[in-house]
């Protein structure tokens, strides 16, 4: 049997041995990601397992999970160390159980906040998975995965800390890192990215731009078969549509802390970004139509954060935000002509204040509440001009206010069990809407033994509508033929989950979980039997459940293959009992599959290459039909000059499969779109100096931004 050495701190050297007599429930050989899953326990069992399967050696490393009252803290970095992976949002995607759908991260087949810092980002998901992409995975120091995230965090459900990088109180050093990327998919796109810290004692300063530009090339196939009331006769429609763009993306954050006294520091952060975009669409078929659009943000946010020694935290910030755009349209479709020529413009200003304190009471009691009051002005307008047969214009001031009360406790009862209990109070008034609403958690975490954990939560969530969505406006997609309709009336969704997870031999993760969201809100597609045009328009369902499993499982064979294996089961039920004239109450159950692996093909040279997969069986999304859909990814990593110059090269959907055509078969609404998908080949290089390890802050909160 093998042996494994590991040397404590006098330099006296233990060695065990551990013989596996099988992985029974999984069969030998499965592939999983490298060691994610394993607890620090104190001593040093858990650096010292081997497990012995016929003809193969699988080793273990130091773990690189623990866990924590209420949490399971990642060491990131490490498991990211040899992969190919050069930015935040696809280290994340290197978490068990989180994986990437719909151009979005889910935890188990659920959405997931990510929030940096332990403070929530006050921007919308692009924009957030926008930064992720933009930030050095060289800036994480750990991650915290929570299924049902406390009231403290002031987010509820799923929830993903990224841990920045914090090196004040080094010597004075200055460090950086240079960034540069060439993809091409279709069409090419480019990015340049610098970052800089320097750290002098009591002071800290950190510095990031990044630049993200290129053109983009789609095509839809649309076939639909619309039926006519007042004909009572089902048009054909037939489009083809191309769409042609270019855009550029500016990044830029200056931040600063100063530690004046022992745990007493002062933050500053600055956000803002520009963004430009351009795009031309074409439509023939049924339909003849051109469309030539512009868009552009400005975005700026400034943020100061006082922490004391006692525990106490305070939080202003500021956001403004401004959007305008521009729009023309000419179609023909039948005998309808549209030609008209639209402006439109959102800009935010927003206030948040905080104020938490967090107590340590002994005995393994803790104590934590605090307040945020958030207040936002959204003003937006929507001007048409041309034929007369035009939506009305739209202007709009509208104001929102948030006030959120927690109160929180913690207990531990020795070194097996673990709870984490709190209760929020939130007030909610708009316009439409004035309520409060109370919001539970609670998260028990069982220990009996170091290869046995369990841990069960509940927590309850409210999802708040976009600004956008909610303003009485009407936009054209598709040559005229697909119409956007906001809703004034649109209300928040509440969420209840209950998870259960259990991690074996402090390896192997397990989850179950159920949900159930009153008044559930997504966009959907509606054929008018009274116009000849299809709306899209946010709605509330009456509620939307779930229920899933997961595993993963991680495993390593000698020095050459790191693998995982994820599996997710998923069964959901959507219902809407007055969904236009077409009720409905859809039931199914799908199933995904996310195989990663990471092969060292040579030390020296440092080569890598990564090989993954995922797999989705058929879903549904309101009315929608979801095909079944999945991809392969390849990339091939080389280091050299002592690590501080990375090489990158990669195929992203090697067979062309990752795209989602969805379609629309119940009662008499019959729609589908065919959207095109091309792979993706590129090549990046990565330049750090001065032991670079940069610092990561807290992003914008434009969560609901136009």
């Amino acid at each position: 049997m093998p042996n494994f050495a590991v040397s404590n701190k006098n330099g006296n050297t233990m060695k065990r041995m551990i013989l596996i007599i099988g992985l029974a429930a999984f069969g030998a050989g499965l592939p999983a990601q490298e060691a994610v899953d394993s607890l620090l326990t104190g001593d040093v069992q858990a650096d010292s397992l081997f497990q012995a399967l016929p003809e193969v050696l699988v080793e273990g490393e130091r773990p690189v999970v623990k866990a924590l009252p209420g949490r399971l803290e990642y060491d990131l970095p490490r498991m990211i160390a040899q992969k190919p992976i050069d930015n935040v949002y696809d280290a994340l995607k290197e978490l068990p159980g989180v994986v990437e759908m719909n151009g979005g991260l889910t935890l188990g087949a659920r959405g997931v906040t990510v929030i940096l810092d332990g403070k929530v980002t006050n921007m919308s998901t692009e924009q957030l998975y926008s930064l992720l992409k933009s930030m050095p995975a060289s800036r994480i120091e750990r991650v915290e995965v929570m299924y049902n995230a406390p009231a403290r965090y002031q987010v509820r459900g799923a929830l993903i800390n990224v841990r920045l990088r914090h090196r004040i109180g080094d010597p004075g050093l200055v460090q950086g890192e240079a960034f540069a990327k060439y993809d091409q998919r279709h069409e090419a796109s480019f990015e340049e990215r610098a970052s800089f810290l320097y750290n002098g004692g009591k002071l800290s300063a950190d510095f990031l731009y990044s630049h993200t530009h290129g053109k983009s090339y789609n095509t839809t196939d649309k076939e639909a078969r619309h039926w006519q009331e007042a004909e009572d006769e089902t048009c054909l429609i037939e489009n083809h549509q191309t769409g042609r763009g270019r855009d550029h993306t500016h990044t830029f954050r200056l931040g600063a802390d100063y530690r004046f006294a022992e745990n007493h520091t002062l933050g500053f952060v600055y956000n803002g970004s520009y963004d430009t975009s351009h795009y031309n669409q074409y439509t023939t078929g049924t339909q003849t139509a051109t469309t030539l659009g512009n868009q552009e943000s400005w975005l700026h946010d400034g943020r100061l954060d006082y922490q004391v020694p006692f525990g106490l935290k305070a939080v202003v910030e500021f956001t403004w935000y401004h959007a305008p755009g521009s729009q023309r349209l000419a179609s023909e479709m039948e005998e309808t002509d549209m030609d008209f020529y639209t402006e439109d413009a959102q800009r935010i200003n927003a206030w948040k204040f905080y104020l938490s304190q967090e107590h340590q009471l002994g005995r393994g009691w803790g104590l934590n509440y605090g307040t945020v009051y958030t207040t936002s002005v959204d003003n937006s307008f929507q001007r048409y001009s041309g034929n007369e047969e035009l939506p009305s214009d739209m202007l709009s001031r509208r104001r929102e206010r948030t006030l959120n009360v927690y109160a929180g406790f913690s207990k531990s009862f020795g070194e097996d069990l673990s709870v984490d209990f709190s209760l929020a109070a939130e007030h909610y008034q708009t316009p439409a809407w004035d309520e409060w609403d109370w919001y539970p958690n609670l998260t028990a975490t069982y220990k009996p033994s170091a290869s046995h954990l369990v841990q069960l939560s509940f927590s309850s969530d409210k999802r708040y509508p976009d600004y956008w969505t909610v303003q009485d406006a009407v936009s054209y997609l598709g040559g005229g033929y697909s119409e956007v309709q906001g809703n004034p009336l649109l209300k928040p969704s509440k969420d209840y989950n209950l998870t259960l997870i259990y991690m074996l031999k402090s390896k192997y993760t397990f989850a179950a979980w159920f949900s159930h969201t009153e008044d559930y809100f997504t966009q959907t597609l509606y054929q008018s039997p009274e116009r000849l045009v299809e709306i899209y328009r946010y709605l509330n369902f009456n509620f939307q459940r779930q229920a899933g499993i997961q595993a993963s499982v991680p495993f390593k064979i000698k020095k050459w293959l790191d693998s995982r294996l994820t599996l997710i089961g998923v069964w959901m039920r959507e219902k809407d009992a007055d969904f236009y004239d077409m009720p409905f109450d859809r039931r199914i159950a799908y199933g995904m599959a996310v195989w990663n692996n990471t092969v060292t093909l040579s030390t020296r040279p440092d080569l890598r290459l990564t090989l993954n997969g995922f797999v989705r069986s058929k879903a549904y999304q309101g009315t929608y039909d979801l095909p079944a859909s999945g991809n392969v990814d390849v990339a091939l990593r080389y280091a050299f000059a002592r690590q501080n110059c990375i090489l990158s090269a990669w195929c992203k959907d090697i067979f062309e499969t990752a795209g989602i055509d969805p379609y629309v078969r119940i009662a008499r609404q019959w729609v589908t779109n065919d959207y095109s998908c091309y792979r993706s080949v590129g090549l990046s290089f990565t330049w750090k100096f001065g032991g670079y390890q940069e610092k990561r802050r807290e992003a914008v909160d434009t969560s609901r931004f136009k």
